[in-house]
């Protein structure tokens, strides 16, 4: 694959970000990724100005409408890419000064390794800082090292010749994962459907007292152990949404089981 910046003698980096109807979050987005050589948006079908909004920021977008879900859409935006390096980033996600510089830094390592990053979250307007982030999302990749992506959510590089070392980023990546009670209850929606769909796939059964297991255990993790408790009401709503993310995904599965097998055609 030709390289982009052939006069720079440096290793180089693109960010790709995937897209669907982010107009409110896209600008911000795209803002915090401008120090990268190349910034590709691959996008889902969108019906707001969030493609406008991309290109007027200088971003190169792509546009796959046959949503076959998240990894499909990563692996299409592989074949974008013209640096060295990729850094994944999600829409609802900002790289502060401190990633950026870590970022830049792994780079001009030219290590052929995977980096991990921790979510900062922000909730309903606060940063949930006091809460222990959970673990690290692969994000940072050699971009002649990865092969393609799978997975329905949470969805996972395979690599090319076998394994390679995983590093972590110190500084952590913000993420506006849920900022009003509406936004939640779509997202709730979208995840519950994705995450019963996975478990089908694996023959795992569900039920309501499988998800009320799952979503008090979540809940107890995040808002006891993960010090959810000391983030106020955005920390309770949090992790509450989360719990039942948990809870209904198994009740999908037994309850909505020809929708959950089927779910990956949609989105």
């Amino acid at each position: 694959m030709e390289r982009i910046m052939k006069t720079v003698d440096r290793p180089t980096l693109c960010i790709g970000i995937l897209t669907m109807n982010e107009e409110r979050r896209i600008a911000q987005c795209i803002q915090s990724a401008k120090f990268a050589d190349q910034i590709v948006v691959v996008d889902s079908g969108s019906i707001d100005r969030t493609i406008e909004i991309a290109k007027e920021l200088g971003a190169e977008v792509q546009c796959h409408d046959d949503w076959q879900g998240f990894a499909a859409q990563r692996t299409r935006l592989l074949q974008y890419v013209k640096t060295d390096y990729i850094f994944f980033l999600d829409a609802d996600e900002v790289i502060g000064e401190a990633l950026a510089q870590e970022i830049r830094a792994a780079v001009a390592s030219q290590r052929d390794a995977i980096w991990e990053v921790l979510w900062n979250q922000v909730a309903y307007g606060r940063p949930l800082a006091l809460m222990k982030s959970t673990a690290g999302v692969q994000r940072l990749f050699k971009t002649a090292s990865v092969e393609k992506f799978e997975g329905v959510v949470h969805e996972g590089a395979i690599m090319r010749n076998g394994s390679r070392p995983v590093f972590k980023f110190h500084a952590r990546l913000l993420h506006y994962s849920r900022e009003t009670v509406h936004g939640s209850l779509l997202k709730l929606a979208q995840y519950v459907q994705h995450g019963a769909a996975k478990r089908a796939q694996i023959g795992k059964t569900g039920g309501v007292l499988r998800g009320f297991a799952s979503a008090f255990a979540i809940f107890l993790k995040l808002y006891v152990f993960r010090r959810g408790f000391l983030c106020g009401a955005e920390g309770f709503l949090f992790c509450f949404f989360i719990a039942l993310e948990c809870f209904f995904r198994y009740a999908a599965l037994k309850y909505d089981f020809k929708e959950s097998s089927s779910i990956l055609s949609k989105r």
